[in-house]
């Protein structure tokens, strides 16, 4: 049994041979972010400020060593880490169910949403923001944000992004019909809008829209009043599927406004055009109150991240990301 421990902190934990960091620290009632669990995205990214740890393709180094994701590393040894943030946390209570299909239906060129519901009886608490796993025959997952409010935990809608050659989107969403059986474990992610009286700023692109779908909707329900303002990119109308939606969300609820931003528009688009990060900027001219939430492709995550910490003074403790990867060994970039 090793122990990890938080550097600048009296955090301290252990951790089975073989456990990742991050399965150790959940396991123990500690949350690290994370988004893809599989090493490829950024999110979980840390250090090791002293002690052995094992990383896949590597091998074993030792600390100091930065830029270790958390998520696949494994302590060869007592380790001591200093991860981008770590909070206290019920540990997960996730759950495997087989689901059936309630309802398929294209809602754009390339998006379709997927309504799945439990077995009688059955609920998965979760988040809003917050994940599912599909599991595939060969054991392999995708992952998709759960779009519908928490109170509706006996049923999963996902917002599945057409991907070319994608085992789940392409091969197997098509051939999906009433009451066939989708295997899901859940929840999983830290990507959850904290309860806060300072402002908050929601960006998404394309099927990133789907976890904000779930936050906004949850603030609906739990009558909160903090202002809201969504941003919600794409390259044609047909990106924003639910735009209409929305718009008709903010003319029910002033706290919320939205955003829609083109990258490609027309000549005929007279909103918004180019990157959704862009738009912030041309809105506000200071973001230290704020909190930000970015959801989409990993460029826009990242870019954010650069531009309004930079350019608008946002604190980088107050940008939370859940970017989307290519499905090698990832999430689907439109889970």
């Amino acid at each position: 049994m090793n122990t990890i421990t938080v550097t600048d902190t009296d955090i301290a934990f252990p951790c089975e041979p073989g456990q990742t960091v991050l399965d150790a620290a959940e396991a123990a009632g500690w949350a690290i972010p994370y988004s893809c669990r599989k090493g490829v995205c950024d999110t979980c990214l840390g250090g090791i400020t002293a002690g052995p740890i094992t990383v896949p393709g590597t091998g074993t180094v030792r600390g100091p060593v930065d830029g270790i994701r958390l998520c696949r590393a494994s302590p060869a040894g007592d380790v001591e880490i200093s991860p981008r943030r770590i909070t206290a946390s019920t540990p997960p209570m996730r759950k495997r169910l087989t689901t059936t299909v309630h309802r398929r239906r294209q809602v754009a060129p390339g998006v379709t949403i997927l309504d799945l519901r439990y077995p009688i009886g059955r609920r998965t608490p979760f988040r809003a923001g917050q994940f599912l796993n599909i599991i595939l025959d060969d054991g392999d997952t995708r992952s998709y944000s759960l779009a519908n409010v928490p109170h509706h935990n006996d049923m999963a809608q996902l917002h599945v992004r057409h991907e070319p050659g994608g085992v789940f989107s392409a091969k197997i969403l098509s051939q999906l019909e009433f009451h066939d059986t989708v295997e899901i474990e859940a929840p999983f992610g830290e990507f959850v809008v904290e309860d806060s009286a300072e402002p908050i700023l929601l960006l998404a692109t394309g099927t990133g829209f789907a976890p904000m779908r779930s936050v906004i909707l949850d603030r609906i329900a739990r009558r909160l009043t903090t202002p809201v303002h969504l941003y919600w990119g794409g390259r044609t109308p047909h990106d924003l599927y639910l735009a209409d939606t929305v718009a008709e969300w903010t003319r029910r609820h002033p706290w919320l406004r939205f955003t829609p931003v083109l990258s490609r528009a027309d000549a005929g688009w007279t909103g918004a055009a180019g990157w959704v990060q862009d738009a912030v900027l041309a809105d506000y001219a200071e973001l230290g109150q704020h909190h930000v939430y970015a959801c989409g492709s990993e460029s826009m995550t990242v870019t954010a991240l650069d531009t309004l910490t930079r350019e608008r003074g946002l604190d980088p403790g107050r940008f939370h990301a859940d970017a989307f990867v290519p499905a090698t060994g990832a999430r689907v970039a439109g889970r």
